[in-house]
Formats: C-alpha cells, sequence, structure tokens
C-alpha cells in the first residue's frame, strides 16, 4: 500500500533524511520510534505528501505522489489520507459532527452522504451521543476521537499519525491506543504511527527505530 525509496530531505546545511526506504502492506499497522530530532516526523509527513522530498519517490497504491502537481497532490491527499496529529485541531465554533465533515465538503461529495458517514464513524467511536457538542465541551479524549473520525470521514487508504496520544492521560491513551486497531480491523486502513510510546509500538505489526535520518537495521 506504501513505498518509500530512497528518501532524503534537508533543511538548509542539515540533512534530516539521509535515504529512507519502506514498504508497507495493506491493513498494516507500523509504529516508528526513536527519540527527537530522528527525522520521525519528517518522514511521516513525506509519506503523507504534506512535505516535498529531495530525492526519492513515494507510491501510495500505484500512485507516485512526488510526481502529482499542486492541485491534483491536494485532491489526491483529501481523498486518500487520513491525519491525527497530537494536537487535535478542531475548528473550535463547530460542532463535533461538522468538524468530521470538514474533509468530505471539501472533497465536494453530497452533504447527507458526508454527513452519514460522519455519524456513523462518531458512533463507531463511542461519540454518537455528542455530535452536537463543540470541541471545548468534550474531554481530550473525546476531542481526539473526532479528529480521529474526522481522519476517515473520506475512506481513506492510508492513515497516519504523529504522536496520537501524546497529549492524553493514561487510560485515554489505552483506548486511542485499542481503536486504531479496530478502526484496521473495521475498515482496513493501513496505518503508520510516529510515536514516543512503547506500549503502542509493541501492539503494532511491526515496529522501526529511525536514528540519525535512518532506520536502524
Amino acid at each position: 500500500m506504501i513505498k518509500a525509496e530512497h528518501i532524503t530531505k534537508s533543511f538548509g546545511s542539515v540533512q534530516v533524511l539521509k535515504g529512507v526506504s519502506l514498504e508497507v502492506a495493506p491493513a498494516e499497522v507500523v509504529c516508528i520510534t526513536g527519540a527527537s530530532g530522528a527525522g520521525k516526523t519528517t518522514f511521516l509527513q513525506v509519506l503523507g505528501t504534506l512535505t516535498r522530498p529531495d530525492s526519492g519517490q513515494v507510491w501510495i497504491g500505484d500512485t507516485p505522489v512526488c510526481e502529482l502537481k499542486k492541485d491534483n497532490l491536494a485532491d489526491f491527499r483529501n481523498k486518500h489520507i487520513g491525519f491525527v496529529f497530537q494536537f487535535h485541531h478542531l475548528l473550535p465554533e463547530f460542532t463535533a459532527l461538522e468538524n468530521v465533515c470538514i474533509p468530505g465538503f471539501i472533497a465536494g461529495d453530497p452533504a447527507g452522504e458526508v454527513r452519514k458517514r460522519a455519524v456513523e464513524l462518531l458512533e463507531f467511536l463511542g461519540l454518537g451521543h455528542r455530535t452536537d457538542h463543540k470541541p471545548s465541551e468534550l474531554s481530550g479524549g473525546e476531542q481526539q476521537r473526532v479528529a480521529v473520525a474526522r481522519a476517515l470521514v473520506n475512506h481513506p487508504k492510508v492513515l497516519l499519525a504523529d504522536e496520537p496520544s501524546g497529549n492524553l492521560d493514561s487510560h485515554n491513551k489505552e483506548e486511542l491506543h485499542k481503536l486504531f486497531f479496530r478502526l484496521r480491523d473495521t475498515y482496513g486502513q493501513t496505518i503508520i504511527m510516529v510515536t514516543h510510546d512503547q506500549s503502542l509500538a509493541g501492539m503494532s505489526d511491526r515496529s522501526l527505530t529511525m536514528r540519525d535520518g535512518l532506520f536502524l537495521p
């Protein structure tokens, strides 16, 4: 589902990624660990088409995403890649349901269909009774689950998560970790997560450690 070959990326004189390669199978859950500054988040951003590499290529399915033009790339990203970050980035003036719907509306899907998908996801995530609540009325764990639903509303092939449980307490952290595997089993997403949490890494199908811009053998 995902293939990255010889990815390099520098910021100024600092080379952050030094020829990273990775293949991830459909419906596989992979965790990337490593110290801060190892290049994990930069690599995730390259996989998610948020950052262009200096060299190398990324395929998602059969699409060489580094070759897509800017507008086509944004459209591809919205339809095929879901993102979950450490901070939920929900829009405070919108309800949970409205926040989840936003990527579907951007994609131009019929409003009724988007709302139906959003409601189904929120119910699956145990938030069916919170659809009309704004972020300030939700707990931290609930806000992060809304962010997960938003990432999934367009049924992306790939879900990328950067420290998704970093701001949660131990109970909500454990629940979110279990949720990712339920999502994989239910919807078949391929999931790559960057984390410092060794318990999450231990649950994954495969755990990789990055150091100084490369994966350790």
